[in-house]
């Protein structure tokens, strides 16, 4: 059985550094087991990226989370009918001590 795949649509990214820092990079990259550095230079950031965006994405919810809780408590709906009659009770039980 054979899979077909799909090639998956590449881009480029170029950027500029020093000897000295391409050197350190290679190093780690080594010293990581990393076959080459371009290998190691995608995977270091594609890690911090995940990092920033979980960070931003556990703020925004935590914002919404808040928002969602002080808007429940600031405009209280109705109290429903199972609502009601628990407080009678609860009224209820209390004359009696």
């Amino acid at each position: 059985m054979r899979i077909a795949m799909k090639a998956a649509n590449m881009t480029r990214f170029d950027t500029r550094l020093s000897t000295e820092m391409k050197e350190f990079f290679e190093y780690a990259a080594d010293l990581a087991g990393y076959k080459t550095l371009t290998e190691f230079v995608i995977y270091s950031v594609k890690v911090q990226a995940e990092k920033i965006v979980e960070k931003h994405n556990a703020i925004l919810a935590s914002q919404k989370d808040q928002e969602i809780f002080f808007t429940a408590i600031m405009n209280p709906g109705e109290p429903n009918v199972n609502l009601k009659e628990a407080a009678k009770r609860y009224k209820k039980t209390n004359k009696k001590k």
